[in-house]
C-alpha cells in the first residue's frame, strides 16, 4: 500500500479575513482587547468558511502505540503502561476521559500498534499494525509498508468521525523519545535540545536518554525526508495521527493540537504539506524540553502555558472551552452601532 496525500487548499481568503477582522474591530471593546480570543476567532472563521462560525461534534482521538526502542531504557515507566493506561482511558478514569466528558467532547482510543490485545467495545478502535514498532537503534522503527498502512488508518478514521474539530491526544511509553528524534531530524535542531524528562526521568536517566538518541539518528543518517523519518523512528501512534492531521487538514476540520508529541505529528504532515498549518489551534505549551522550540519552529501561539506534561489530550480538552468562546463572540457580541454604545474619542449621541 502506498499512502496517497490528500489535497490541502490555502484557505489565506484575504477577503474573508478582511470581514472577520471588521467584524472584531466594531465589537462593543476598544480595538484588539480580547487578544489571543480574536486572532483565534479569526483562525476558526477561516477554517470554517464563516463569519459565524460553530464548532460541532468535537472529537477527541488518543492514538496509542508501543515503541521497540523503550527497552533501552528511554522511559521511567514500563511498555506495560501503554496498555494499562488504554483501559483506564475506556473505563472513564483517565484525566482525557474526565476532561472530555465535563466539556462534552466525543472521546475515541486508537489502538494503532500496542502490545497487548484489547477486547472490543465501545470507544475503542482496533487499527493496529503490529504489537509495537521495531528498536530503532537496530532498524527502522516501521518498514515503508507498516507507515504507509498506519498513515492510511489515520486517514479513514477521520472520514469516520462526526463534526468539525479534531482533538489530538495520544499515549505509548517512549514516544517522547520518537517525536524528539522527529524533532531533531526534521528541524536540524540538536537532539539535546529536542529530548527532556518524558514521564518523569531524573538528570542522570535524561542524558542517557539523550545518548540513546543521538546514536538513532547516527544510525539512520539519510532519514531526513518526512516519510522516511517517520518510518526510521517511529511510532505507530504518531504515523497513524499524521494520517489523520492530514485528513482533518483536507476536510478543514478545525485540530487542536496538544502537547509535544502531538506537535511532533503535526509537524511531519506540515513538511509534507505546510497548509496544514492553517487549520491547527495549539492548545498549550508543555513542560516537556523542546516543546517551546518546536512551538517556535512551527510559527505557533499557544493558548496556554500551564506546564502541563501528561499528554493525553489533556491540554486540548482544556482549551477547548476557549474555541467556544471564541466562536460565541464572533456570533453573540453586538456592534457599537446595534448596541448604541459610543466609540472611542465619539461623543454619546444624546450630546451631539
Amino acid at each position: 500500500m502506498i499512502f496517497a496525500i490528500p489535497t490541502i487548499d490555502d484557505i489565506t481568503q484575504p477577503a474573508l479575513a478582511a470581514r472577520l477582522q471588521n467584524l472584531l474591530d466594531n465589537k462593543t471593546k476598544p480595538v484588539g482587547s480580547l487578544g489571543q480570543i480574536e486572532r483565534l476567532a479569526q483562525r476558526i472563521g477561516l477554517v470554517l468558511g464563516s463569519e459565524t462560525p460553530t464548532l460541532t461534534h468535537p472529537q477527541l482521538v488518543v492514538f496509542a502505540g508501543d515503541h521497540g526502542l523503550a527497552a533501552r531504557g528511554i522511559s521511567a515507566y514500563p511498555s506495560d503502561v501503554t496498555w494499562q493506561m488504554v483501559e483506564n482511558f475506556l473505563a472513564g478514569g483517565a484525566a482525557v476521559s474526565v476532561l472530555a466528558r465535563q466539556h462534552g467532547i466525543g472521546l475515541t482510543v486508537v489502538d494503532c500498534g500496542v502490545r497487548h490485545d484489547f477486547a472490543p467495545r465501545a470507544g475503542l478502535l482496533i487499527a493496529k499494525v503490529a504489537h509495537g514498532t521495531a528498536d530503532a537503534l537496530e532498524g527502522q522503527a516501521m518498514t515503508p509498508e507498516q507507515r504507509d498502512q498506519a498513515l492510511a488508518n489515520g486517514a479513514a478514521l477521520v472520514r469516520g468521525l462526526k463534526g468539525n474539530a479534531l482533538l489530538l491526544g495520544e499515549m505509548g511509553i517512549g514516544n517522547t523519545s520518537a517525536a524528539s528524534l522527529l524533532m531533531s531530524r526534521l528541524t536540524g535542531l540538536d537532539i539535546v535540545d529536542c529530548t527532556g524528562a518524558g514521564t518523569g526521568l531524573d538528570a542522570e536517566a535524561v542524558q542517557r536518554k539523550i545518548g540513546v538518541l543521538g546514536q538513532v539518528l547516527a544510525r539512520h543518517p539519510h532519514a531526513a525526508e518526512p516519510l522516511t523519518a517517520l518510518a526510521a523512528f517511529g511510532g505507530y501512534e504518531i504515523a497513524t495521527m499524521v494520517g489523520a492531521v492530514l485528513q482533518a487538514a483536507a476536510e478543514r476540520r478545525v485540530i487542536v493540537v496538544d502537547g509535544f508529541i502531538t506537535s511532533s505529528a503535526v509537524l511531519v504532515a506540515s513538511k509534507l504539506k505546510p497548509n496544514v498549518l492553517q487549520r491547527c489551534v495549539f492548545a498549550h505549551r508543555s513542560g516537556e524540553r523542546g516543546h517551546a522550540l518546536l512551538l517556535s519552529h512551527l510559527k505557533a501561539e499557544p493558548l496556554l502555558d500551564l506546564g502541563l506534561r501528561l499528554g493525553e489530550g489533556s491540554g486540548a480538552a482544556l482549551a477547548w472551552p476557549l474555541l467556544l468562546s471564541a466562536c460565541a463572540i464572533l456570533r453573540e457580541m453586538v456592534s457599537f452601532e446595534s448596541a448604541g454604545v459610543s466609540r472611542q474619542n465619539e461623543a454619546p449621541a444624546a450630546a451631539r
